[in-house]
């Protein structure tokens, strides 16, 4: 580092190349969030379901989550989103759209207990899950 009267130059250019060790900075001016992102910094996206799956809950708690692989339309890459609710996983059917959203643990990470889970499904079919399993509408055939 400099220091002097004439370092204003050499301290500002030390600043910016010490901005490069901090991990958020970095992240965000390589937009490297966006790039990792399956949906591609978007809140939602929309997908067809492949293949329903079981995950096991982490310890200390012992279950089997139900889940979902999902195909987003947008640039074919494959999600796994946990369908929220008791017996939700009845409503969704292999070859559903699903309209996905990030599941709300921090920095984008899983939420939970159930391990590299980060989104969750909220519609089927264009209807809402959560209306489903309320039992307020019913699962359209088409």
């Amino acid at each position: 580092m400099g220091n002097g009267l004439f370092t204003a130059r050499k301290m500002q250019a030390d600043r910016q190349k010490f901005r490069w060790l901090d991990r958020g900075y970095k992240k965000r001016v390589l937009k490297l969030r966006e790039k990792s992102d399956p949906l591609e910094g978007s809140a939602q996206g929309r997908g067809i379901v492949l293949e329903k799956v079981g995950i096991e809950a982490k310890q200390p708690n012992s279950a089997i989550r139900k889940c979902v692989k999902v195909q987003l339309i947008k640039n074919g890459r494959q999600i796994t989103a946990f369908a929220v609710g008791d017996g939700a996983i009845n409503f969704i059917d292999e070859h559903d759209e699903v309209l996905v959203e990030g599941i709300g643990g921090r920095m984008g990470r899983s939420y939970g207990d159930i391990p590299g889970v980060r989104y969750k499904v909220i519609k089927v079919n264009n209807v809402s899950l959560d209306e489903m399993v309320r039992g307020r509408v019913q699962k359209p055939t088409r």
